[in-house]
């Protein structure tokens, strides 16, 4: 074994952890376990502890490097953990000199030994001013869905995250390294590209001339003609200019799927979690976007059981899946972050909390089988994704058989099984 990434949370760690395996086996690591952690929720800090000790019980001699979100705000925490070997903080992770670093560590680490503060390297996030881009040869390499990370880091201060703690401030990449790295994911053969980043909407505000996600979607889609799907992975629908609202309502190579940062359906609920909308705001976009493109999908995040939360406001947050016609729904139960002003509020007993969830998970699951079987009938553009799998436009999985991964097929769909379409 030489390098093993172990990822949790997001869409972007996801693709950061092909950087990391990239750096960290360039520098010349072996026998080594990177784990990139998520902190977006107690659960997922804990899931991270659990994997570092069961990968070192069943892989004893192999050295454990923490990064990620929960590595930059718990460093301590996980350098006390006798399994880990060294805590790499979450910009360090990208750049190839902390994976140097750590095989310099690693190597005199048999003659000296590594105490617990040699082992944490981690610098201060909130002093990150700029973002390169990472483009890898053989990146993602027959995968016909591939990520491009335009963004990072958040300037707001919603009062339940700790992830602006975890990724720093808002910075972004220019669009023409942006297009140039479409383009030559393009040129390798990928289908569909989804741009990614922490909060994708404030793109832009750092660079010259303070360009906005709807202008780079434009001369994406401009400068590359090939490309035949563009997706946008999650947004927060208050920060949605102009330019974006143009391209989703006349540009078909920008897939009909949004995926909204919602949050609550209550107004003083919204105003406890500092969010930058009210209720009517979500539903007036909602109906809005809707006009432009009739067919869209929308997906959303919504927390059950935030602080203060009563069983009237929870309600109005079930609501909200009906009336924005939502038909994916990631529900978080609300988890104390220490650090975060919601956890010094009054906080909602932890079995209503779990209760609620559950509750909001059905609604979205009916919403979920209301949609399946509105799609009986339809014709749609299928990206095939394995031997057995496709997505539709709207992201709708689709059970498939005998198609060629990569192509984008028109079929008709004839059925689902209750999870999938069926053609």
């Amino acid at each position: 074994m030489s390098v093993e990434v172990v990822t949790f949370g997001c869409r972007l760690n996801a693709f950061e952890s092909e950087v990391i395996a990239h750096e960290a086996e360039n520098a010349g690591l072996i026998d080594t376990i990177v784990i990139n952690s998520c902190a977006v929720t107690n659960e997922a800090v804990a899931q991270a502890r659990q994997s570092i000790r069961r990968l070192k019980r069943e892989r004893p001699d192999a050295r454990i490097v923490v990064t990620g979100c929960a590595a930059q705000t718990q460093a301590r925490m996980f350098a006390d953990m006798a399994e880990v070997d060294r805590v790499v903080g979450n910009d360090d992770k990208m750049r190839s000199e902390a994976w140097r670093n750590a095989r310099v560590a690693f190597d005199a680490a048999p003659a000296f030994g590594i105490d617990g503060s040699e082992k944490i390297a981690v610098a201060d996030i909130m002093a990150v001013k700029e973002m390169a881009p990472h483009l890898l040869e053989g990146f993602q390499k027959g995968l016909p869905r591939v990520f491009v990370q335009v963004q990072n880091g958040c300037d707001h201060r919603c009062t339940f995250c700790i992830i602006p703690y975890g990724r720093g401030n808002s910075r972004s990449v220019p669009m023409g390294a942006v297009v140039d790295q479409v383009r030559a994911l393009v040129e390798r053969g990928h289908a569909e590209i989804v741009l990614t980043g922490v909060d994708l909407t404030s793109y832009g505000a750092d660079l010259p001339g303070a360009p906005k996600l709807g202008q780079l979607t434009k001369q994406i889609l401009r400068h590359v003609p090939e490309l035949q799907r563009l997706r946008i992975s999650s947004i927060d629908q208050v920060e949605v200019d102009r330019d974006l609202l143009d391209v989703i309502a006349d540009e078909q190579r920008l897939m009909p799927h949004l995926h909204l940062s919602l949050q609550s359906g209550d107004d003083l609920i919204l105003k406890r979690m500092k969010r930058r909308h009210c209720r009517a705001d979500a539903v007036d976009f909602c109906a809005q976007v809707r006009r432009l493109r009739p067919e869209i999908a929308f997906g959303a995040d919504i927390i059950a059981g935030f602080p203060t939360e009563s069983e009237e406001m929870f309600a109005r947050s079930q609501d909200m899946v009906e009336e924005c016609d939502l038909t994916f729904l990631h529900v978080f139960p609300y988890s104390p972050r220490p650090g975060t002003p919601a956890a010094r509020m009054p906080q909602v007993n932890g079995t209503v909390i779990r209760e609620r969830a559950k509750r909001l998970r059905t609604t979205g699951e009916a919403a979920l089988q209301r949609r399946l079987g509105s799609e009986i009938g339809a014709t749609r553009e299928v990206l095939i994704e394995s031997a057995v799998q496709g997505r539709t436009e709207h992201f709708m999985p689709v059970t498939i058989s005998g198609e060629t991964p990569g192509a984008v097929r028109t079929l008709t769909i004839a059925g689902h099984d209750g999870a999938r379409l069926t053609v």
